[in-house]
């Protein structure tokens, strides 16, 4: 069992239906664009939850451009049996909709699920701005606590946007408060998602199917993948 203390990161990799299991090949799928990987970070522990944020792990350069489902492989953030996702009635699904000036006021809001690229909030940071859209999504079940799923919609910024580039190697794409969480983030959510972006040189790169891997040899793979203790400030 994998346990996620406050401030520790949990690393998953990219699966291929052609490739779960096999070690070699979802390496080598791997380095064949400049995402590395994906991260899960705990960052509260409380009332509302225990709250995760999600990271894509990049090549120095590289940046995301959308995050997608489609009809070769849905977008799916769903909260195990029992459990739920938290949502403040001051925030909404994206963001965009996330003003950190109302925080002081409003404390549980900060722990409101939501997904992004890049920005944290609505003002941008730790980017100028947040240009963030999205298309084909129907929000209600997400809103309510229940499954995000699509596989004809996606959010995403445009390739001008400075918030879909690395910054110190990564690109936050959601954050995910679980209710009725155990600290176990494998049995905390199923999350399966695809993801667009250019490589440092400006070619356009895809990654299908990224999420969990459930078989033994990826589990090994994941405990020799290490685990990086920080915890991250508020931005």
């Amino acid at each position: 069992m994998f346990r996620s203390p406050l401030g520790q990161k949990e690393k998953f990799i990219m699966k291929s239906m052609a490739t779960i299991g096999s070690i070699a090949l979802i390496c080598g799928i791997a380095q064949a664009s400049p995402f590395l990987g994906a991260t899960l970070e705990v960052v509260n522990i409380g009332d509302q939850g225990t709250t995760y944020r999600l990271f894509a792990q990049l090549e120095a350069g590289a940046r995301i451009d959308a995050v997608y489902g489609n009809s070769q492989s849905e977008l799916r953030f769903s909260p195990r049996e029992g459990r739920s996702f938290y949502q403040n009635a001051n925030g909404g699904p994206t963001s965009k909709e996330i003003n950190s000036n109302f925080f002081p006021f409003v404390p549980s809001m900060e722990w409101d699920s939501y997904v992004s690229i890049g920005a944290y909030y609505q003002n941008g940071a730790p980017f100028g701005e947040n240009n963030l859209n999205n298309i084909g999504i129907n929000w209600a079940s997400f809103e309510g606590g229940g499954d995000l799923v699509t596989d004809n919609g996606s959010w995403f910024v445009t390739p001008d946007d400075a918030q879909g580039n690395e910054l110190n190697g990564e690109v936050f794409l959601g954050q995910f408060t679980i209710q009725g969480s155990n600290g176990d983030f494998y049995d905390d959510m199923d999350i399966q998602f695809n993801i667009q972006g250019k490589d440092a040189d400006g070619a356009t790169w895809n990654a299908l199917g990224v999420g969990w891997i459930p078989s033994p040899g990826a589990l090994a793979v994941l405990g020799l993948a290490g685990v990086a203790g920080r915890r991250r400030t508020r931005h």
